[in-house]
């Protein structure tokens, strides 16, 4: 069994992957038997929470994304509402990122929005104690730093869709958060990360699509979809020179673990 850790059923195109249907049952061909869907928006929370009720394999996290409109404002009663369904096991994907932000960044407090947003997620989710999924672009050590001031610890989750190196990884790892490799780890580029994959305890690991971004090798540049984390277990599994079956329950078991299933 292996599990999607992070993917966004709620955006694939039909047009290219199919019916829902029809995704969930070749994730399941390929090895994939559950799935982590994630919001970013709160337009997005009702229709990850029908996805989770109509699929028994499905999951939800609900947050606001980093790269969502300053103007987006949610109250803590609506995100716990929200996050209070059954079937919701993370808070997020939430967290800072500065790349689409140059000028706002040069600004004095000028990302003060996107630090609310995360702190308030933070808060949220000590409150429910449920895990964060954490996105993080070119704002590392105050993702880290606000993460380790709120005391995130006291929740954990998932550093999504990783690809920063070994000693930020291990700064996530002894707050409690676990390192999620994409399809990125399988370009023949991505030396770096494979470095970082193949030194990280597999207890540590755990895989993702984003789903329906970053499809792996040998579909670079397609849509990606749930069942492609097959390839990023192959990935791993070749990187650490262990059977495929190791990391699939591995990873498997790391998922069910921070997540209390």
């Amino acid at each position: 069994m292996i599990v999607d850790s992070h993917c966004h059923l709620n955006i694939l195109p039909e047009d290219k992957v199919g019916s829902l249907d029809e995704v969930i049952a070749k994730a399941a061909e390929l090895g994939v038997t559950r799935i982590l869907c994630v919001a970013i928006n709160p337009q997005q929370w009702q229709e990850v929470l029908d996805l989770a009720d109509r699929y028994d394999c499905v999951y939800a996290s609900i947050g606001v994304h980093p790269c969502e409109d300053k103007e987006i404002v949610v109250t803590d009663d609506e995100l716990i509402k929200a996050a209070s369904h059954p079937k919701v096991i993370a808070i997020g994907e939430v967290g800072l990122d500065y790349f689409h932000f140059e000028k706002e960044c040069a600004e004095e407090g000028g990302m003060q929005w996107q630090h609310d947003r995360f702190t308030q997620h933070i808060r949220i989710a000590k409150q429910l104690n449920k895990p964060l999924i954490i996105h993080t672009r070119n704002s590392t050590s105050d993702c880290l730093a606000i993460l380790a001031k709120e005391e995130a610890n006291q929740v954990g989750g998932i550093m999504h869709c990783f690809v920063e190196d070994l000693a930020t990884a291990q700064q996530a790892i002894n707050m409690g958060f676990y390192i999620s490799f994409s399809g990125i780890v399988t370009f023949k580029n991505a030396k770096e990360l494979k470095a970082v994959a193949t030194e990280l305890p597999l207890d540590k690991i755990l895989v993702e699509t984003d789903a329906p971004y970053l499809a792996p090798m040998p579909f670079r540049g397609k849509t990606n979809q749930p069942g492609y984390t097959r390839y990023v277990v192959e990935e791993i599994a070749k990187l650490k020179n262990l059977p495929f079956e190791t990391v699939a329950e591995a990873t498997t078991e790391n998922f069910n673990r921070l997540f209390q299933l």
